[in-house]
């Protein structure tokens, strides 16, 4: 009788170990679980203008050898995508052949198109960009592109009061095009009017569609002169809005980075990669993440140009391995 009572505890506290490790193991998927939802895994892209300067044939090897699965596609008012090099003819998504053949060849390569760009000019030529938008949008559908980056910037119009009214009827006709799709627009942080948080804010209220919204350039509020510490608080203000980035930096001198600085100021000098700028960008990645940001984090170095040609494949591949860091937590 002893014997099977001893035998009893021991068959417990075996029962009760492997019973406290498989609740450990569940606890340790939840926490994992519950840190991947946490930290999301953001598609690490680039801009396709610069992919040449990786020195590969084509922009499916330059992306591999800079380790990205995305790409930022512009795309003329003719649906030509000449910046995606190494092809004879020029890609497209004119046509629905065209964008077949552009579908094909990223199946073929296991990569993705993480935002179309158009470079509009809504003010001088409305009817031919709406006709580049909903021809881009078509594209977009098809191929599983999440975004499409436009340009809502003054021209013609100058009054800026005229020309919030202007860019919100605008929008409005933009998303009718969208609005049987996912497809979302991005309107880039870029120039004057739209580096002032103020009209963004007011043309998406206005607007007043989840399909419209920001593609947030981190380096074109520091840009326009706002004080670096102001831009985080800029992000978070529009980060419901985010849904595509172009991720640059720069770098000034210490003296005047809370300033008030003159519009563009010393910019090609003080330009930089983003490793080496004065952004923060685990603040950003912090601030995506609270917003639920699906988006991707693509590269954009406007101070390569600076750099001899021979080292501007490694500062491409050197970015996207930082942006990929900051996307997984690191």
């Amino acid at each position: 009788m002893q014997l099977f009572k001893q035998q009893t505890r021991r068959d417990f506290l075996r029962d009760s170990l492997a019973a406290g490790a498989a609740v450990s193991v569940m606890s340790m998927n939840e926490l994992r679980g519950a840190e991947t939802a946490a930290k999301p895994r953001w598609i690490i892209a680039c801009r396709d203008a610069h992919l040449p300067e990786t020195g590969e044939p084509d922009a499916w090897s330059a992306m591999k050898v800079m380790g990205i699965e995305g790409v930022e596609v512009s795309v003329d008012l003719a649906g030509q995508c000449s910046h995606l090099h190494g092809r004879e003819k020029p890609y497209s998504i004119a046509k629905p052949d065209d964008v077949k053949v552009l579908g094909d060849d990223l199946k073929k390569h296991d990569l993705k198109i993480s935002a179309f760009c158009l470079h509009n000019h809504f003010d001088e030529n409305l009817e031919g960009e709406l006709a580049c938008v909903k021809m881009t949008v078509r594209a977009a559908r098809e191929l599983g592109v999440p975004a499409v980056r436009l340009d809502i910037v003054p021209r013609k119009i100058k009054d800026e009061k005229e020309f919030l009214e202007f860019a919100i009827k605008t929008g409005k006709q933009v998303v009718e095009v969208s609005k049987e799709t996912d497809v979302r627009f991005g309107v880039e942080n870029h120039g004057g009017t739209t580096n002032k948080p103020e009209f963004l804010k007011a043309m998406f209220e206005g607007v007043d569609s989840k399909h419209f919204g920001l593609t947030l350039d981190t380096a074109n509020f520091y840009w326009f002169g706002h004080p670096l510490t102001k831009l985080y608080g800029y992000w978070e203000e529009l980060a419901p809005y985010i849904c595509h980035t172009h991720c640059k930096s720069i770098k000034y001198p210490e003296s005047e980075r809370e300033k008030q600085r003159p519009m563009g100021w010393e910019y090609g000098k003080y330009c930089c990669p983003v490793y080496e700028g004065d952004i923060d960008f685990k603040r950003l990645a912090a601030i995506l993440r609270k917003a639920a940001y699906k988006g991707d984090l693509c590269v954009e170095n406007e101070s390569l140009g600076r750099f001899p040609k021979e080292q501007r494949r490694e500062i491409l591949i050197k970015e996207a391995a930082f942006l990929r860091k900051i996307a997984e937590g690191a």
